[in-house]
C-alpha cells in the first residue's frame, strides 16, 4: 500500500500515460492525444507482447473518448472491449456501463486465459459527475447522487470483484495494480496543491508481501514495480523506479501550465518565464517559501520537464528496434 503516491496530472488521460506508459508529464498534452505517439510508443503491452503477452484495454464507455482506443491498440494492445461489447450490462449511466459491468467483464476474461499470459488494463467510470450507480448495492446516505455515495459504490465493486478473484483459479498467478488516474476535485489557490495530487495505489496478488509503503512516489513508478513483480527482466525507455530495487523520495505533477517537483518535503515550482521557486511542504498543505533556492534541485526539475518532451519529439520513447532511424 503506497501511502505517498502522487497523480502526474489532473486528468485521466495523464494517470492512464503514467500507468501503460510510464510516461512522465509534459508541458503539452497527454500522449494519447498527441499524433506522434499513435503508433511506436512505448506501452507496457508493446514491451510484454515480446515476452509473449497478449494486452487488453476494458472500458465501460466509449474508448474513442480521450483517444483511448487509438492510442492502446497503435500501441501493442490487441483487444479493446467498450460499452458496445458487453452483454446485457447490469447498469449503463452517463459514462456507460457500470464499475460492476466492467469487473465482471475483466473477471471474465481473466478466467478464460489458459498458457498465454496476459497484461489486462481495466478502467472504471461510475466515479464521476452526475453520480449514477445502480441501486441496491450499497446503504445510501443522504442524496443517493452525491460524490460520497458514488465512491461507497466504486468501492463495493472492487470489492466484489476481489472476493470473486479470491476464490479462482488465476488468483495465485496474477499481479493486480489499483490506482487512482487523479483526484476528484483537484483545484486551489496554490501554485501547486499538492494534497489534491495525493492518491491511493496498492499492489496486492501472486505473493506480492503485505506492507505500508510510506515513500513519496510518482505514478511514473508503478510500472517499473509492476514489470519486477511480474519477474520480467527487459530494457526500456521508463525513467520511473522499481520501487522493489531502488528507494524513491519524489513526485512531479502538471497543474495547467505549472510544473511541481517534489523531492524530499521540498517543492520546487517551475512556471512560464518566470525563475523557479521553492517551499518546504507540510502535509497536508502548508507551504513555506524558501529564501535561497537549491539550484542543482531547480535543475533537476528543469530536466524532468524537457525530457519527455524531447523523448516525444524525437519518437526516442519506444523499444530500440521500433525507433525510427
Amino acid at each position: 500500500n503506497f501511502r505517498r503516491a502522487y497523480a502526474t496530472g489532473t486528468r485521466s488521460v495523464r494517470g492512464l500515460e503514467a500507468v501503460s506508459a510510464g510516461f512522465p508529464p509534459t508541458v503539452a498534452d497527454a500522449v494519447l492525444r498527441l499524433p506522434g505517439s499513435q503508433t511506436r510508443f512505448f506501452t507496457l503491452a508493446q514491451l510484454l507482447k515480446e515476452q509473449g503477452y497478449r494486452s487488453r484495454f476494458i472500458y465501460g464507455g466509449e474508448a474513442h473518448f480521450d483517444n483511448m482506443k487509438s492510442f492502446f491498440l497503435g500501441n501493442g494492445f490487441d483487444e479493446l472491449y467498450e460499452q458496445s461489447s458487453f452483454e446485457s450490462p447490469e447498469f449503463v449511466g452517463t459514462w456507460g456501463a457500470s464499475d460492476e459491468d466492467m469487473f465482471n467483464k475483466l473477471h471474465q476474461l481473466l478466467g478464460q486465459d489458459k498458457e498465454q499470459p496476459t497484461l489486462t488494463l481495466a478502467f472504471s467510470v461510475s466515479n464521476h459527475s452526475p453520480w449514477e450507480y445502480p441501486a441496491g448495492r450499497i446503504q445510501v446516505e443522504g442524496d443517493p447522487a452525491t460524490v460520497e455515495n458514488t465512491v461507497r459504490y466504486a468501492d463495493w465493486a472492487i470489492g466484489d470483484f476481489f472476493k470473486k478473484a479470491r476464490e479462482s483459479d488465476y488468483w495465485d498467478n496474477t499481479v493486480f495494480l489499483i490506482v487512482a488516474d487523479h483526484d476528484s476535485r483537484v483545484g486551489g489557490a496554490n501554485l501547486v496543491p499538492l494534497r489534491h495530487f495525493h492518491i491511493p495505489a496498492l499492489i496486492l496478488g501472486a505473493g506480492v508481501p503485505s506492507r505500508q509503503d510510506e515513500r513519496i512516489m510518482s505514478q511514473i513508478d508503478l510500472a517499473p514495480t509492476l514489470l519486477s513483480l511480474m519477474g520480467i527482466e527487459s530494457e526500456h525507455p521508463m525513467i520511473g523506479r522499481d520501487l522493489t530495487q531502488q528507494d524513491s523520495d519524489r513526485a512531479m505533477m502538471q497543474y495547467f501550465e505549472n510544473y511541481g517537483y517534489l523531492k524530499g518535503d521540498i517543492l520546487t515550482v517551475l512556471m512560464p518565464h518566470l525563475p523557479p521557486c521553492q517551499y518546504r511542504y507540510t502535509a497536508p498543505d502548508k507551504y513555506e517559501p524558501l529564501e535561497q533556492i537549491d539550484e542543482a534541485l531547480a535543475k533537476e526539475a528543469l530536466a524532468h520537464v524537457l525530457w519527455p518532451s524531447w523523448a516525444y519529439h524525437e519518437q526516442a520513447y519506444t523499444l530500440p528496434h521500433l525507433q525510427k532511424r
